[in-house]
């Protein structure tokens, strides 16, 4: 464990190796040269320093796309403060790099619950004026114990479904204490980051890990959302037999008219070859279905926190364990089945993998970007609600992604303008 200095902020990181840096640094190279969208910004927040004077805290997964974004707010004139969201999605270079950039840094991969805590301690105890979390835990934390500063904080913005979950929860309650944009869902990020983002990343944390064929086996997918969807898509892509189960009607009948099968949980436990929940609650495989599930089933989850498939359970019911290899732990049942959970059950596709490519991040991190200057220049007409990403930024962002790749649309004319607008 390293102290890194931070000139900037006065504040001192907490790292792993500040020695790492230079692999880090070539990582955030390559993401930027495919982030265009984010570049454009960058070129502009420079110019503007819209964040100038402000400290920026960010509970987030830490790998090179988001390390990106974290140096475009530096750019704006933020000084930025990060911790990790997730133990085992930290890349100890990227961090190390952000550090050396001047970044206060809190994050070490595989630091333990404990650590993570305090590392989420340490980042509000830099006073941010404005936050950007994942999964809102920085959220919670400013609503259950540090209420007096949470009454200080101008707002920010959340990008997990869970984490709009639990904020939408705080609203309803109406115990807010701070505007918050709702970034998840942005039709340019659930369309492109949840649906392509998560169904690329998935298999790819997945097909690291086993080396196994995704061709002809049952996979399962829990849930039907957009990023269900996009895992879905691309298992048919690769020629898995694929069974969604649901409890939302409307989402079951999706299901099956884009060419899947639909059941119950139970009995998709006794067929399935690799399970993957996508659903953002607790416990969608438990004991009732590990009972009854074949010899050798994988599960994997896609899901924010690692509650999904139910670990007590799992431990509860096997006879043995073992880690068999980076990622996969082996669970041995008494009648001698072998179950296997990929990556502790978080979030497979950044513990065992990269996470999404950098140009789906390109789009849901520029909305992060602009969403928070909103909240920022906006703060004295917005109340301490949930707000949806305005449709000037949403629209803004899908036509700096065309403009990046030289695409042109056309427009309507005045003439077509006048009769869409007309009720006759």
């Amino acid at each position: 464990m390293n102290v890194a200095a931070n000139s900037k902020s006065g504040l001192e990181s907490i790292i792993k190796d500040i020695s790492l840096a230079p692999s880090g640094h070539r990582k955030l190279e390559w993401v930027s040269q495919n982030m265009p969208v984010l570049n454009m910004l960058k070129e502009e927040f420079t110019r503007t320093r819209p964040l100038e004077n402000l400290t920026i805290t960010c509970c987030l997964h830490l790998e090179a796309k988001t390390g990106y974004l974290l140096q475009t707010l530096q750019a704006a004139g933020a000084n930025v403060v990060a911790c990790a969201s997730n133990p085992l999605s930290t890349q100890d270079d990227v961090v190390a790099a952000l550090a050396d950039s001047g970044i206060t840094m809190y994050a070490i991969y595989g630091e333990s619950t404990e650590e993570y805590h305090r590392f989420l301690e340490m980042a509000l105890d830099a006073m941010p004026d404005a936050i950007i979390d994942d999964g809102a835990d920085l959220v919670g934390l400013l609503h259950k114990e540090r209420i007096e500063q949470a009454k200080k904080i101008i707002g920010g913005c959340e990008e997990t479904t869970t984490g709009i979950v639990r904020l939408k929860a705080l609203d309803r309650d109406g115990v807010m204490l701070f505007p918050m944009i709702a970034v998840n869902d942005a039709y340019m990020k659930y369309l492109f980051d949840n649906r392509y983002g998560t169904g690329q990343s998935v298999w790819d944390g997945i097909n690291r890990t086993t080396n196994l064929v995704v061709a002809g086996k049952d996979v399962v997918v829990v849930g039907y959302g957009w990023c269900g969807k996009g895992v879905a898509l691309r298992a048919k892509g690769m020629g898995a037999r694929v069974i969604v189960t649901e409890i939302d009607p409307i989402k079951a009948n999706e299901a099956i008219m884009d060419g899947f099968t639909v059941m119950p949980m139970i009995k998709a436990a006794e067929v399935g070859d690799v399970f993957i929940t996508v659903t953002g609650n607790i416990n969608v495989i438990r004991a009732e279905h590990m009972k009854v599930m074949k010899d050798n089933a994988i599960m994997a989850n896609a899901g924010h926190f690692d509650v999904e498939v139910s670990k007590p359970d799992l431990n509860a019911l096997a006879v043995s364990t073992r880690i068999l290899k980076n990622n996969i732990e082996e669970f041995v049942m008494a009648d001698g089945r072998k179950l296997y959970l990929l990556a502790e059950g978080r979030l497979v596709n950044l513990a065992a993998g990269d996470g999404h490519p950098a140009e789906v991040m390109d789009l849901s991190f520029s909305l992060q970007a602009l969403s928070l200057m909103h909240v920022i220049q906006n703060r004295k007409e917005l109340d301490n609600h949930v707000y949806n990403v305005p449709e000037e930024i949403d629209r803004r962002v899908a036509y700096l992604r065309l403009k990046a790749e030289g695409i042109e649309i056309d427009e309507l004319t005045s003439e077509q303008s006048e009769y869409m607008a007309s009720w006759e």
